[in-house]
């Protein structure tokens, strides 16, 4: 059975929010039901050095109003800190806090379980055949939080 581009865009797409879902989910289930995906992909750009907004706009591909939203929501929520930076205080550095590499923690191992679960459905052999050929067409830079365009907030997704 020949499968279109389309098919393609939402099996990749449903494969995404079945993983994305179950850790919502799990996490919510942890005490951390505040906690979006976006808010996943803002805390991986800080801790790889995307400590401004400025910055973290740029590594996330959104605006920098959009990257001050997300870091106040995230200040609120406790997952990150802000400070004064020493040399210019006109500007803030962002920092995870203990409760957002917790929740990065949590993530992480319920992300491992899911993949777990994908692997006896079909094969740890399979699974990692498909992880092969999608990194073989999408590149490195999928996965790499600081590479240029890779983009952290979902469509019409408020932070």
């Amino acid at each position: 059975m020949s499968r279109s581009g389309a098919d393609l865009a939402l099996l990749l797409l449903g494969g995404f929010k079945a993983l994305v879902d179950t850790a919502t989910s799990e996490l919510a289930a942890l005490g951390y039901e505040d906690f979006r995906p976006v808010h996943e992909f803002a805390l991986r750009a800080i801790v790889a050095g995307a400590d401004t907004a400025s910055e973290l706009g740029r590594r996330t591909s959104v605006s920098k109003q959009a990257a001050a939203k997300t870091i106040a929501t995230l200040v609120e929520r406790g997952y990150v800190v802000r400070s004064p930076d020493p040399a210019d205080a006109r500007r803030m550095h962002v920092e995870v806090t203990s409760r957002g590499r917790d929740v990065m923690a949590a993530g992480e191992r319920i992300l491992e379980e899911a993949r777990e679960r994908w692997a006896k459905q079909i094969g740890s052999a399979e699974l990692a055949s498909l992880e092969a050929r999608l990194a073989e067409l999408v590149g490195d830079d999928a996965i790499r939080i600081d590479a240029p365009g890779w983009v952290a907030h979902e469509p019409g997704e408020n932070p």
